[in-house]
């Protein structure tokens, strides 16, 4: 089986609700969509967001790199030998992660379809289903609460809350979502680096001492200061995932090494796709610390991706695979099946899917 051809375009997929973050408010989704084929007619598919403010990467970006240096490093390629493409990916030029993350997802699918089988179990997995949280985005604590019981009424029993934007208001958001959802819903917060180290473990202790019952925080301070974070996490009743930090496995390994947060994020964004991710499974496993699996605002192509890495490793064991719920609407055809809370695998080879509607085609190489 040999690659013969390359393309990609833009998909557009309107959002329920728009989507705001402490940096970014967003209506839609915006991807960019990478279609290999090979020689035997089989077709693989990955995703990309341009996420500029956390990856770097803009669509003009994403799509340059594919057509310029990944496209030509794989174009005609052996998928008997597999690991020489994932490494040709990794290996065609610097950073630039959401165009490697697109292609190398592409890879494992097409890589599955030839083995007849589905990733996750070409990982090991047994796994069959998991349930992603649902994020709130920042707003007023009141609409804030009433997207919260909108969540749950959906079938959601744990919600990730933008914080950040106010710190002042930031507690008043999380007591109004406490009192309008259930017991029981598990709440994790998102500061998306707004805080200075001091500042966060005042809030987040601030949040645990009014009962407010948080299971972690994520990236609660600027990504580069480890430092910062590891103050964060040695001082906070409430663990710290750290997000934002991790793009690689050497990123993942220096956190671990310094004890600066209780647990990491992987996204395939950041790190470059399933390829990389994998490395930062083992570390994590090695130094005793859970992950999360997270996506940024991506359609079902790349969380199905991300779905089978989940299924296929233990130490994954906290799901935010939100993208698809958030969205009004699924081009794609096959893979994962998103249902509220639950996300459901597909038995079908590679990553399952096998088409994507609405693709405005940008490029392709031959």
């Amino acid at each position: 089986m040999k690659i013969t051809s390359i393309e990609w375009g833009r998909i557009s997929i309107p959002l329920r609700t728009p989507f705001k973050t402490a940096l970014r408010t967003v209506a839609s989704v915006e991807d960019i969509i990478v279609k290999l084929t090979a020689d035997t007619g089989e077709t693989a598919f990955g995703e990309a967001p341009p996420t500029g403010v956390i990856t770097g990467d803009t669509s003009e970006a994403i799509c340059g790199a594919i057509e310029h240096h990944i496209a030509p490093a794989i174009l005609g390629w052996d998928m008997d030998d597999f690991q020489g493409a994932t490494q040709r990916v990794q290996s065609a030029l610097v950073h630039n992660t959401s165009a490697k993350a697109a292609v190398d997802m592409a890879l494992w699918d097409l890589y599955g379809k030839k083995l007849k089988t589905p990733v996750f179990r070409l990982l090991g997995g047994g796994k069959t289903h998991i349930m992603t949280d649902i994020t709130v985005s920042v707003n007023p604590p009141e609409v804030m609460a009433r997207d919260a019981e909108i969540a749950v009424q959906r079938g959601f029993d744990c919600i990730k809350v933008k914080v950040g934007v106010n710190p002042a208001l930031d507690v008043a958001r999380l007591a109004a979502i406490r009192a309008a959802v259930p017991a029981e819903t598990v709440l994790r917060i998102d500061a998306n680096q707004a805080w200075t180290p001091k500042e966060a473990v005042r809030i987040l202790n601030g949040m645990q001492e009014k009962g407010l019952d948080i299971e972690l925080v994520e990236q609660p301070v600027k990504a580069h200061d480890l430092d910062g974070l590891k103050y964060v996490t040695e001082r906070s009743f409430v663990p710290v995932l750290a997000d934002e930090s991790v793009f690689s496995p050497m990123d993942a390994m220096n956190i671990l090494q310094m004890g600066a947060a209780d647990l990491v994020n992987i996204k395939l964004m950041k790190c470059g796709g399933i390829t990389n991710a994998l490395k930062i499974t083992t570390l994590a496993e090695l130094y005793g610390a859970e992950c999360m699996i997270g996506c940024m605002l991506e359609g079902p192509v790349a969380v199905n991706a991300a779905a089978h890495l989940a299924c296929a490793r233990g130490v994954i064991t906290k799901f935010d695979l939100d993208g698809p719920m958030l969205c009004a609407g699924n081009p794609v055809h096959g893979g994962s099946r998103f249902e509220s809370k639950d996300i459901y695998m597909c038995e079908d080879a590679g990553l399952g899917v096998s088409a994507v509607d609405g693709i405005v085609p940008l490029g392709a190489l031959a």
